[in-house]
């Protein structure tokens, strides 16, 4: 999964980025003009650390966040980066300017909101001219007319609900940025760490996030404890995360791995085979699934068995969060 950072001048986005991911990228106006950072950090899980105590496995993997603190080029080039952006986080300023302006954090959001809105409705309007002079008699015409129509009314194409999995699927070429997951972020100062977050918002305290992140780890939640947080800033982050882009991970586990496996909400069993191996969604037969803590309270899938709670699901099982899943498929 990939989250680009985006914010205006002076928002401490690439502080923000250094306390999610420890990097330590320059940060100020002049520190990382033009320039990219990019940080993966690991998904904490504690599922996956108990099953690896239980099973003792050669490996243990965590799912992955690549964070990509996009650079502020040029119009045109900033936008194309994160168009190549799974989702993006948009770091709002929640404290006081250089020369003590005070924060607009929904003005900020709109502006860039309406940025976006501009870009996707410049391309829609290009291939609208295009298809009506190709007389074009499909559903991709329509289509594009009801989305002009929606940007702009000022409804950003993620909040259209009557685009269809189809018509998504049609649109997946095009990479709107309206269209794209938006998780807000108010970069707030220490004192307002732990403040009650406004409606949309997931307050970060970027300077002193970014020291807790180079702390030690035993350190870092005590850190953080001290200033009312529930946790460091990467944790709170992907909880936000995860709830925005309505993830959930499945784990598998035995001795020679145990790992997490993000997918969306909703995925049937066949289909979360697929993040292992295509081969596995082909061939699948059956998935044998437990749920988490069972395994890790019975100790083994054979005694989760005799307890009645190992089950075996088929194709339209839906996988939920927390399943320790078992595929079985033919070669």
């Amino acid at each position: 999964m990939r989250i680009g950072l985006v914010g205006f001048p002076g928002s401490g986005k690439t502080t923000v980025f250094n306390a999610l991911t420890g990097l330590a990228a320059a940060t100020g106006f002049h520190g990382g003009h033009g320039k990219t950072n990019l940080g993966t950090v690991k998904v904490p899980d504690e599922r996956v650390v108990a099953l690896a105590n239980l099973f003792h496995p050669k490996k243990t993997t965590l799912a992955e966040i690549t964070f990509s603190d996009v650079a502020a080029i040029s119009g045109d080039q900033t936008l194309a980066a994160m168009r190549e952006m799974d989702a993006l986080c948009h770091v709002v300023r929640g404290f006081p300017g250089p020369a003590g302006e005070q924060p607009s954090p929904a003005s900020d959001g709109r502006k860039l909101e309406d940025e976006m809105n501009l870009a996707d409705l410049i391309i829609i309007e290009k291939r609208i001219e295009r298809l009506q002079r190709e007389k074009s008699k499909g559903p991709e015409l329509p289509l594009m007319e009801r989305l002009k129509a929606a940007l702009e009314a000022g409804t950003p194409l993620r909040n259209v609900e009557e685009i269809t999995a189809d018509e998504w699927t049609m649109l997946a070429g095009f990479r709107f940025l309206t269209a794209k997951p938006l998780l807000l972020v108010l970069n707030v100062a220490e004192s307002d760490a732990a403040m009650t977050p406004p409606q949309g918002f997931v307050v970060l305290a970027g300077q002193v996030e970014m020291d807790i992140a180079q702390m030690a780890p035993e350190e870092q939640k005590e850190f953080a404890a001290s200033l009312g947080l529930s946790e460091p800033a990467i944790g709170r982050f992907i909880h936000a995360a995860y709830q925005l882009l309505d993830l959930i991970s499945f784990l598998t586990a035995g001795e020679d791995e145990c790992r997490a496996w993000p997918i969306k909400r909703g995925t049937t069993a066949p289909k979360a085979a697929a993040k292992i191996h295509s081969d596995i969604e082909r061939g699948f037969i059956r998935a044998e699934v437990v749920r988490w803590e069972d395994l890790v309270h019975y100790g083994s899938e054979a005694k989760c068995r005799e307890a009645g709670k190992l089950r075996s699901e088929g194709k339209d099982y839906v996988v939920q969060d927390g399943d320790v899943i078992n595929f079985r498929f033919n070669v």
